[in-house]
């Protein structure tokens, strides 16, 4: 998307240098919406191809965690699809979907910016291509965070209700230890007890192991009776 769009606005950026009765301004902003209108529909039909394959993705891995922990304890329980299971994965689907549009909205509406401002202040072609090549790493960080994050939401949404549909109702929080800058609260919860419903209470809240932004926490699920 990106190479697509420097190469295009590059392109329309220099023509508008010969046109005569047409305003630059103009010519760029049509230029952007063409652009950004293909990538929306672009987007649009993989949203819902890497939304699911994602979800499924986080579904067999959390399974897969959760049934050699079982197996450890001398467990082998079929998993099904439960009525909460589903939910939770139709609610990852739906916001990994409106996040993955997202992106090319978020990216042309900084990138519309960045062509009007060298428009309107004459800047030369070189100094606007340097400036897109510095937002195209802003986009760049921008996914990556989305992916980091939804990945530890989903994972910890989708276990959570797997491990409830099986009649696990507590589990010990276990920090991760691999933040730069951890949370002290989230540090101080390591090992404790929490109910599987509501969580762990801390700053004010309920939340669950890695469903704060950047929390890699997780959690040991404790198996009825054998704690």
């Amino acid at each position: 998307m990106h190479r697509s769009t420097l190469y295009w606005l590059r392109a329309e950026y220099r023509q508008t240098g010969l046109a005569q009765d047409a305003s630059a301004a103009i010519m760029m902003r049509d230029a952007m919406g063409k652009l950004s209108r293909r990538w929306r529909k672009k987007f649009d039909v993989l949203a819902a191809k890497l939304a699911e394959r994602f979800a499924v993705d986080v579904i067999n891995n959390s399974d897969a965690f959760l049934a050699t922990a079982l197996q450890q304890a001398g467990f082998t329980v079929p998993f099904k699809m439960a009525s909460e299971m589903n939910n939770v994965l139709q609610a990852t689907l739906t916001e990994n979907v409106n996040l993955i549009r997202s992106i090319p909205q978020h990216y042309f509406t900084q990138v519309e910016t960045l062509v009007m401002q060298s428009v309107s202040h004459g800047r030369d072609l070189g100094t606007l291509t340097k400036a897109l090549q510095q937002r195209y790493g802003v986009a760049r960080r921008r996914a990556a965070f989305i992916a980091l994050d939804q990945n530890n939401k989903a994972t910890s949404a989708m276990q959570c209700a797997r491990q409830r549909a099986l009649g696990m109702t507590h589990g010990r929080w276990r920090h991760s230890h691999a933040g730069k800058v951890p949370r002290s609260s989230h540090v101080k919860a390591d090992g404790q007890t929490f109910d599987l419903a509501k969580g762990l209470y801390l700053d004010g809240k309920w939340v669950m192991p890695g469903e704060e932004i950047n929390c890699r926490c997780t959690w040991e699920a404790i198996l009825p009776g054998l704690e």
